[in-house]
């Protein structure tokens, strides 16, 4: 079990205090004190590993199947003990520019809080270092811990966005150089970009809604619960922020789209002009297997067969008719 505890605390007045090492005795000091919790977080838990965790501090079964199962969608739940949030964030990949996400799942209650992470890039470790230094915010409870990872998760997302944008100017330009739009794969890396803003929206865009509730400017749906209302300020700014994500996701992935058609549009054009070429030089070179077509029947009665300057005079006729036909597609722009 302690192999995916990441790490395992009481809080009080906004400090971390030692509690006892079991998580009941714990869960139990914390509710007779009433102004403390515990926050426990968790890495990737088997069934087993969690079954504990799920019966000490009496999770719901659909939200400990659902966290256990991972490959979720962002989500607000609200159980009679406790709240069941689903985020999803999201890594950019320098290397590979490429987009990833993770899985992390917060259950919230009276005096609790129970993290579950899959994958990588849940920033736990930063938020619960950057929470234990600023006390006058941890001493709220729970619902300081559930901001915090929020407005992490979507800050993060705001920095996500920024670097799809350089990412997406860089293809851009590429794609209407003079020889980049041109190039065989870049078709292919259009449509990859357009895969990583789609495994971004899938992050983003299911998180409207839960947010919504969880700030109090959801139409539908109750307050939720172990949520201090204290707090729906700063969850608003959060949402607001989740909002600025998704209309840049939007609008890269309309750019996306419309870079896809110009660059098929170009390529069609390409294309037609190669066949320009391909049909000015096919008609310049019938004009003389024409001519020679005719000179190399071997009839006996043909147009000054015996005459001095026949074969010159053919030669001169084939060269001038090839020069003009030459200038008249030049001028007409096929060649």
């Amino acid at each position: 079990m302690r192999s995916v505890i990441v790490d395992c605390a009481t809080y009080r007045h906004g400090r971390r205090i030692k509690g006892p090492d079991d998580l009941s005795d714990a869960l139990d000091a914390a509710r007779a004190v009433g102004d403390a919790f515990v926050w426990i977080g968790l890495y990737e838990p088997t069934e087993d590993e969690f079954d504990q965790v799920a019966k000490e501090f009496s999770l719901h079964p659909l939200a400990v199947e659902d966290a256990l199962k991972a490959h979720q969608r962002p989500k607000l739940e609200v159980y009679d003990d406790s709240v069941f949030v689903v985020l999803k964030p999201v890594v950019y990949e320098p290397a590979s520019d490429a987009v990833s996400s993770g899985e992390l799942m917060i259950f919230m209650g009276d005096c609790f809080v129970v993290t579950v992470r899959h994958g990588e890039g849940a920033p736990l470790s930063a938020v619960r270092h950057q929470l234990e230094a600023e006390h006058d915010v941890l001493e709220h409870g729970p619902t300081a811990v559930l901001y915090s990872i929020v407005d992490a998760v979507v800050d993060h997302y705001l920095e996500v966005a920024e670097e799809l944008q350089t990412d997406l100017e860089v293809l851009e330009a590429d794609v209407f150089s003079p020889d980049g739009g041109g190039s065989r794969n870049t078709a292919s890396r259009i449509y990859r970009f357009k895969r990583q803003i789609l495994e971004f929206r899938r992050a983003t865009g299911p998180l409207a809604m839960p947010l919504a509730r969880l700030a109090g400017v959801s139409p539908f749906g109750r307050a939720v619960p172990f949520v201090d209302e204290s707090a729906q300020p700063y969850l608003r700014d959060v949402h607001d922020h989740l909002l600025r994500v998704n209309e840049s996701v939007e609008g890269l992935d309309r750019l996306v789209t419309d870079i896809l058609s110009a660059h098929l549009a170009q390529m069609s054009v390409r294309q037609n002009d190669d066949m320009r070429k391909i049909s000015a030089w096919a008609a310049m070179a019938a004009v003389p297997t024409m001519i020679a077509g005719i000179y190399g029947m071997n009839f006996e009665h043909m147009p000054e067969l015996h005459w001095w300057w026949a074969y010159p005079a053919v030669i001169l006729l084939m060269a001038a008719l090839e020069v003009g036909l030459f200038r008249l597609f030049k001028r007409r722009g096929w060649l």
